[in-house]
Parts: C-alpha cells; sequence; structure tokens
C-alpha cells in the first residue's frame, strides 16, 4: 500500500505531499492541470528514467521525490530486500533525487536511506506498483508476467513449486555430470599421457643397477678387439713364448732354492718369489681365458647403446636414477588406476541424471495440461468482462507453447525446461470480430489497450500478490453507460488492491474512497500545480464540475449528488 508520495520541484510542482488512503483513490481536475504529473512523478521514484530538463522545476536545482509504503506481514517481495541487504519492516521509504542540468542530471536513489543504483532500485520496487495508461508501459503487457498470472488464476503455483524444485534437482545432477565428463575429458587425455609414460618405461625393462651393467658391456664391446689383442699379448710375454716371464721366475726361483739350502736365511725370499710364481701363472691363465672370450659383436653392441640413449632421455624426463625412474613409474601406474575407475562414476550419475529428468517432465507435462485447461477458461473470463466494458465482439486467447530449448538448455519432451516448466504463455486478444488475435502490447488503440488491461486486472484481483494500481485515464475515448461500467470494475479491483485512477469522467470519479483535484494556478510570473484531497462537500462541487463544465448549477449538483448516492449503493 502507497501511504504517501511527496513531490519538490518537479515539472510545474513546486511542493506537494497526498496521503493516499485503501481503496480507490481518484484524481481530477481541469485538462492541463497536470494529472498525469503525480503519475510520472511515481514512476520517477521507482526507477523510471528521465532527463533533467524533463523533471527538474525551472530554476530549481534538483527534483525529489519520496514514496512511504506499507507492506503486509506475508509479501513476498520483502525477499528481494532481504536478500539486497535492506531492512523492511513497517515502512518501506523510497527517494530519487535528480539534479538539474548543470549538475548534469545527477540521479541518486534510496531505499530506506541506503543509496541503490538505479537498476536495483528499479529491480527491487518492481511490482509495487502497477500502472496502466494508454502511453506508459505497462506490466500485464509484459509477456513474462503472463505466465505467473495463469498459474495464479489456476492456483497452480503448487505445481510450479514442485517443477522448480524438479527443475533444481535435475540441475544439480546435470551440473555434476557435466563436471564429472569434463574432467572425464581431461581425464581421458591424462590416462592416456600416463599409459604412454609407464609403457615407455616398462619397454626398456629397467632393473636397478642397469645402467652400470650396460655401460660395462657396451665399453667391452666397443673395445673388443683393443682388448682380446692386448689380453693375448699379455699372457704370451707372461707365460706363452720362448722366455716368458713365468720361466724366468721360474730359473730364479730354482736358484734360490739351492741358495736356501746353503743359507737358511734366504728360504723366505724364495718362498716370495714361488708365490709370484704361482699368481703370474694364475694371471697368465686368466688372460688366455679372457683373451679367447673377447669377441667383436656389432649388433649387441648396437642394442646396448640404444638402451643407454633411451635411459638417458627417461632420466631427462622422470628421475636423474634408474631407481627415480622406476619410482615415478610406480606413481604413474597407482594414478593410472584411481582414474580408470572415474568411468564408473560418470555411469552412476548418468543414471541419476535420467531419472531426475523423468521426474521432472512427469511433472512439468502435468503442469503444462493445467496451464492449457486454466487459460482456456481465463481467456473466456476476460472475454466476458471486455463484453461488460463494451468490446463484446473481443475475443481472448490465453497462448500456451512449449519453449524451443537451445543447446545448452535442459530439455524433456524436446522443450526446454526451466524453474517454471516448459511452458511461455502470452494474452493474445482480437478486439474486433473477425480480427486475428494479437499481443496486448501491438493493440493500436489506446483505449483497446486499456480497456483489455482492466478486463485482465478485474478477473485477476484476487488471485495475484496485492499491488498498487495506477489507472492514468483508462477512460479515454468511452462515455455514458460504458464509463459507469469502468468505473464499477475499478472499484471491484479496489476492493482488494489499493488503486489510484486519474479520471475526467465524473461516471468513474464518483466511485472514489478518497477524492483528490489537481489545479493549477499563476503565482508571480510561474506556473505552479497543487494536489488537495477534497471533503464531501468539495467532492459534491468537483462531479457537478464534471457534469457541467465552468459554470455549475443546481441541476447539476443534484446529479452530481445522485451520482455519488448511486456510486455508493452499487459498491454495497
Amino acid at each position: 500500500m502507497l501511504l504517501s508520495l511527496q513531490v519538490r520541484d518537479f515539472a510545474i510542482i513546486d511542493a506537494v505531499e497526498v496521503t493516499f488512503g485503501p481503496g480507490l483513490n481518484v484524481v481530477t481536475g481541469e485538462t492541463g492541470a497536470g494529472k498525469s504529473i503525480l503519475v510520472d512523478a511515481l514512476a520517477l521514484v521507482l526507477g523510471a528514467r528521465a532527463s533533467a530538463s524533463d523533471v527538474v522545476r525551472t530554476g530549481a536545482a534538483q527534483a525529489e521525490i519520496e514514496a512511504v509504503f506499507t507492506p503486509r506481514a506475508n509479501d513476498p517481495r520483502r525477499q528481494r530486500f532481504e536478500d539486497a541487504g535492506i531492512a523492511w519492516d513497517d515502512e518501506l521509504v523510497v527517494r530519487r533525487i535528480v539534479g538539474n542540468e548543470r549538475t548534469g542530471g545527477r540521479s541518486r536513489a534510496y531505499l530506506n536511506g541506503r543509496m541503490v543504483s538505479l537498476t536495483q532500485l528499479a529491480m527491487l520496487t518492481s511490482g509495487l506498483a502497477d500502472v496502466t495508461s494508454q502511453h506508459d508501459q505497462q506490466t500485464l503487457t509484459d509477456p513474462t508476467t503472463h505466465l505467473m498470472l495463469l498459474d495464479a488464476s489456476g492456483a497452480l503455483e503448487g505445481q510450479r513449486a514442485e517443477v522448480t524444485r524438479a527443475h533444481a534437482t535435475l540441475h544439480e545432477a546435470s551440473a555434476k555430470l557435466e563436471a564429472a565428463l569434463r574432467s572425464l575429458r581431461d581425464r581421458a587425455d591424462r590416462e592416456d599421457l600416463l599409459r604412454y609414460q609407464v609403457k615407455e618405461i616398462d619397454a626398456l625393462g629397467l632393473t636397478p643397477g642397469d645402467e652400470d651393467g650396460w655401460t660395462r658391456d657396451r665399453d667391452r664391446l666397443r673395445y673388443a678387439s683393443r682388448l682380446a689383442d692386448g689380453t693375448a699379448s699379455a699372457e704370451d710375454t707372461l707365460y706363452a713364448r720362448d722366455g716368458a716371464v713365468l720361466d724366468e721366475i721360474g730359473a730364479v726361483s730354482d736358484q734360490l732354492r739351492k741358495l736356501a739350502d746353503v743359507d737358511a736365511t734366504l728360504s723366505p725370499i724364495y718362498d716370495l718369489v714361488e708365490q709370484a710364481r704361482t699368481l703370474v701363472q694364475e694371471a697368465a691363465r686368466e688372460l688366455g681365458r679372457y683373451s679367447r672370450t673377447v669377441r667383436a659383436d656389432p649388433e649387441r653392441l648396437a642394442d646396448l647403446e640404444d638402451r643407454l640413449q633411451r635411459l638417458a632421455r627417461l632420466k631427462r624426463k622422470y628421475g636423474g636414477t634408474v631407481e627415480e625412474i622406476l619410482a615415478f613409474r610406480d606413481r604413474a601406474r597407482d594414478e593410472l588406476e584411481t582414474l580408470e575407475q572415474g568411468e564408473a562414476r560418470i555411469a552412476e550419475l548418468e543414471r541419476a541424471v535420467e531419472e531426475r529428468r523423468a521426474v521432472a517432465g512427469e511433472r512439468a507435462r502435468a503442469l503444462s495440461a493445467a496451464r492449457r485447461q486454466c487459460a482456456q477458461r481465463l481467456g473466456e473470463g476476460i472475454g466476458r468482462e471486455l463484453a461488460s466494458l463494451g468490446m463484446g465482439g473481443a475475443r481472448v486467447v490465453v497462448d500456451v507453447a512449449h519453449v524451443s530449448p537451445g543447446t545448452s538448455d535442459l530439455a524433456v519432451e524436446g522443450a526446454r525446461l526451466t524453474t517454471t516448466g516448459i511452458d511461455k504463455v502470452e494474452f493474445l486478444i482480437a478486439a474486433n470480430r473477425g480480427e486475428d488475435p494479437r499481443p496486448l502490447r501491438k493493440i493500436a488503440s489506446g483505449g483497446e489497450l486499456s480497456r483489455a488491461l482492466l478486463a485482465i486486472k478485474r478477473v485477476l484481483t484476487d488471485v495475484g500478490p496485492e499491488t498498487f494500481y495506477v489507472f492514468d485515464e483508462v477512460d479515454s475515448g468511452v462515455g455514458g453507460a460504458i464509463a459507469e461500467v469502468i468505473g464499477q470494475k475499478i472499484k471491484q479491483v479496489a476492493a482488494r488492491n489499493q488503486v489510484l485512477c486519474i479520471t475526467h469522467l465524473p461516471q468513474i470519479a464518483v466511485y472514489g474512497d478518497k477524492h483528490f483535484v489537481v489545479s493549477k494556478h499563476e503565482v508571480g510570473d510561474r506556473t505552479a500545480s497543487t494536489v488537495r484531497a477534497l471533503d464531501e462537500r468539495e467532492r459534491l462541487e468537483e462531479v457537478a464540475r464534471m457534469l457541467g463544465g465552468i459554470r455549475v448549477t443546481d441541476r447539476t449538483r443534484e446529479a452530481a449528488a445522485e451520482m455519488l448516492r448511486a456510486a455508493v449503493a452499487t459498491a454495497v
């Protein structure tokens, strides 16, 4: 509910404060008095954009508008403010300041004293007021609101909540699966790398100590001819040729043996020479064996050279020693085993997604079917309201269609699944018999659009959240009995919702619970508009003026009084 609206230095308003009441608040006044300025001010304080030259009163530094709302305890819109960290207890004070052109039209906005951006202002206050006029953008012409209105008309919020929960669980499962698949794709690359690394290391058949052994074997084969010739020559020198070292040592030994028989002190020396003779003999024998075993083997040498080259590459990649390479191989094997178990997890997640998709699909299909049934009833109800508003040939279609999925959307039954189901809803109207239904936002006639929106609000008045409705001259182009019916319909909307109605027709004004008049007057060389609430006597005079024009007579007063009594009787 809107408690009050304060406007200072806005357009031709100097300073005005309007205190609204519950039910229907009507605003009347002479043409050009500035009745719609209140609507413009309300739109501005709720986030509309405007230039400084349009809104700031000439000569003023800034325009300032302040609106005070009071919500019901269960108002669902409170949550938006709580999520934004803005307290909203008994009152919500919305304040907007727009500087003049000298300041560049700088705008500031506040919610309960906290500064917010213009985007935040518009988002948070969305739905606090619903403006219907021939010129302003209307909430009900926005197709994004139609689905919620349809659900409200058929009390389908419970089913929609089930779909929302099913969508959340499906989205969660799908997100987990996608993350696992991304990990699997990365893991597949990792597995390929690990398999290659393990295979590369295993292909060399490494064991600890292999490097030293391969190096020795390679060097022996590389110098096989030199080793064979050298050891054979050494054997020959020590043993095989005439006058070999072993023969010389044997002669020395024989001589010392004889001398030791003469001098026993030479016996130890003789023993040493005999030991030397034995050692030389053994060395010559080993050299002979070695020289006979050393053979050139080009194939074996090439294999060893290849192994050592491959080992050098492995050392550069996996570790500086054979032991470090083998440790790396063991770690890679362990990681590979762990990664390979992930495929079972993917299968598990895929099953979870399909199970939740089935649940979401079932609930979304049931909700869609219920919507189609409600859509027909709602369209017929709006059509009956339009007939009572003088549009008997109008036909309303509440179009329910599936949303086409994108490549990355959750989908069921070939339709995109959102938090509200698989449907998109739009109100279509054929204003005249024989025409094809068109979206509300494309209705050419302002009067037809105004009446269509009024009809929709009348049908939906008991199902949506309570809202401050604004009807800005929705009576344009009508009169007589139709005007009276429009007044009755607005009064019915006001039975549950607070309404501000700007009108030039007495047939509508008489239904107001509170009546304001806007007047324009000159003060010095300036023009200003004022707004004031009327008492019963003043209200009678204003209705009489609306009936009779400039000259108010007793007859017009009597007619006005009769209209006021009739309006009260009709409302009761």
